[in-house]
Order: structure tokens, then C-alpha cells, then sequence
């Protein structure tokens, strides 16, 4: 009989231990109108996750079929590489300068170095200007400076390899020589910004 009373009180102890806030969430039940607005708003989420995953899916399936080649393009610009290479070599070779067959490879080399190019631009896969454009660190690398004053500093006079473009995406840069001032010039350019400092603040 003791037991039984022991368990009862514990039972009631434990019952009385719950928060109160628990017992009045308990007794506080939503409103139609409550259920409703929690159902509405509930739905409304899942609409908008649904929507932000269609969106997410159609910009990677436009992505797919616009840059699905972008790894084969990338590995493919070494043929035009080795191409220009090749031509190179051939036409620096002296001793096979002025010999008939040696044209009749360097034509046949510039025929399908066209042909790969224009295969490229029908696949939007352009070559990057460089040759006198302004160095643009998004789009060449440079890899050397060369002293000419005829040029402003910073400017593109040496392409030593072609970058590349696919669409609006980076193949690759182009590695390039920029012009800097020489010397000499530098020297004469410092004495005349200083004679000019000099006289403006006489004046």
C-alpha cells in the first residue's frame, strides 16, 4: 500500500514539475483562422524553394550546354600551339630555307591552322587581342618588360603565346612582353618633372 502511494506522488510531483508555459500551450489551441495563415505561410516557403531550385537547375543546364566543352577547348589549344610551333621551326630551319618543299609544309600547316581557328569562332572560341592594346590583368600575363619609348609604358609590343576566350570565360591569358620606358629616358623625364616643379612654385 505504501509503494502504491509512493508511485502516486511521484507521478504528481513529476506532473507538477512541467513547465507552465507547457500547460498553457496545451490549453491554447489555434484558431481555424491560425491554422489556416500557418498552412498559407508554410506553403507559400515551399513554393519559393521550389521556384529557387528551377532556377538554380536552368542555370546550370544553360551553363552545361554553353561550357559543356570548355575542358576540351582548353586541352585543344595545345594543337594551335604545336601548329605555330611547327611553322616556326620549319621557317627558322636554315637549312631548309628556300627549298620548295618546305613552302609546300608551311602552306599546308597555315591551311589547317585556318581551318582549327575557324572551327574555334563557330564554337564562340576567340583569341584575345594583345599586339598594342593596353596590359589587362583579367586577360594577359606579363612575362617580360622591353625598353621602347616610342610605346606608353604598359603597352602590349610581344605575344609570345595567344590567350583564348569562350564566350565571355577565360580559356586562358595571353603571355606577353610590355614596353617600359628606358633608362635614359626615365632619367630625362624625372629632370623635367622636377625643372617643372621647380618653376611652378617660383611662379
Amino acid at each position: 500500500m505504501e509503494k502504491e502511494e509512493i508511485k502516486k506522488t511521484d507521478k504528481d510531483d513529476s506532473e507538477n514539475l512541467e513547465s507552465p508555459e507547457k500547460r498553457e500551450d496545451e490549453k491554447k489551441e489555434l484558431s481555424p483562422e491560425d491554422k489556416i495563415k500557418d498552412l498559407e505561410d508554410r506553403l507559400a516557403r515551399s513554393l519559393a524553394e521550389m521556384e529557387n531550385q528551377r532556377r538554380r537547375f536552368e542555370k546550370e543546364r544553360e551553363e552545361a550546354f554553353e561550357y559543356g566543352g570548355f575542358a576540351f577547348a582548353k586541352e585543344a589549344l595545345n594543337l594551335i600551339d604545336n601548329l605555330e610551333r611547327s611553322k616556326q621551326s620549319l621557317e627558322n630551319d636554315e637549312t631548309l630555307k628556300k627549298n620548295e618543299v618546305l613552302r609546300k609544309i608551311t602552306e599546308h600547316l597555315e591551311i589547317i591552322y585556318k581551318d582549327t581557328m575557324s572551327i574555334f569562332n563557330k564554337n564562340n572560341i576567340k583569341p584575345i587581342k594583345s599586339i598594342n592594346e593596353k596590359l589587362d590583368p583579367n586577360l594577359h600575363q606579363a612575362m617580360m618588360e622591353i625598353e621602347d619609348d616610342s610605346k606608353e609604358a604598359g603597352t602590349i609590343i610581344q605575344e609570345i603565346q595567344k590567350g583564348f576566350l569562350m564566350k565571355d570565360r577565360l580559356l586562358r591569358p595571353s603571355l606577353v612582353g610590355v614596353s617600359k620606358k628606358s633608362t635614359k629616358n626615365k632619367v630625362n623625364d624625372e629632370k623635367t618633372k622636377e625643372n617643372q616643379e621647380k618653376e611652378d612654385k617660383i611662379n
